[in-house]
């Protein structure tokens, strides 16, 4: 004889923190996913394979796919941030950035970013820690290999670093011309009224 219409559900009481979730798991799970594979099948791809081509297409095809979802995907839905680089007429490298309104940024889901950024720099400082683990062994080739992956990770921290100091002035100067609005607003009322 079972209970029909009865759930068992944790007491929550006052003590308790409320733990955040990620509000984007799948989009999480893909961030940290092609920045993991792309590092285990590099570190155990000499395990399997005699062929450096192989590994290098391999390993550069995952990193290039970590740097397209970070850039295009992962960035945009975990932190609200967006970057690209254009060339204008006159040859010069022009940085465009995009960022989410105010208040759509205040309810970013803060796991969400935390992982966003610890993963891109930890990804870095993986590939830089490879990287000197084949100059140490006098490896060229695998260099190459790192140096290729060590590049895509630190043009995404680049330009989302870029993206995010960008965003942070144009709420300092959104704020200034609120306040400065208020202001001239309050005066002349006050002005109005005598």
């Amino acid at each position: 004889m079972g209970f029909t219409g009865l759930r068992a559900e944790p007491l929550k009481t006052m003590d308790q923190p409320v733990v955040e979730n990620y509000a984007n798991p799948t989009t999480c799970l893909f961030h940290v996913l092609f920045k993991f594979l792309a590092l285990v099948f590099y570190i155990l791809s000499a395990l399997f394979f005699d062929s450096f081509v192989i590994i290098f297409v391999v390993t550069v095809l995952l990193a290039a796919l970590d740097f397209w979802v970070v850039k295009n995907v992962s960035g945009r839905i975990l932190v609200g941030l967006r970057w690209w680089n254009e060339i204008n007429d006159l040859g010069e490298s022009v940085w465009k950035f995009e960022c989410l309104d105010q208040e759509s940024l205040a309810r970013m889901n803060k796991k969400d970013s935390w992982l966003f950024w610890w993963t891109l720099y930890f990804a870095a400082v993986a590939w830089l820690v490879l990287g000197i683990f084949s100059l140490i062994r006098f490896q060229a080739d695998y260099l190459l290999v790192v140096g290729v992956c060590l590049t895509l990770s630190v043009a995404n921290i680049v330009g989302f670093t870029k993206c995010r100091k960008d965003a942070k002035k144009q709420l300092q100067a959104f704020a200034s011309q609120t306040i400065a609005s208020r202001f001239s607003s309050t005066i002349q009322s006050a002005f109005s009224v005598v």
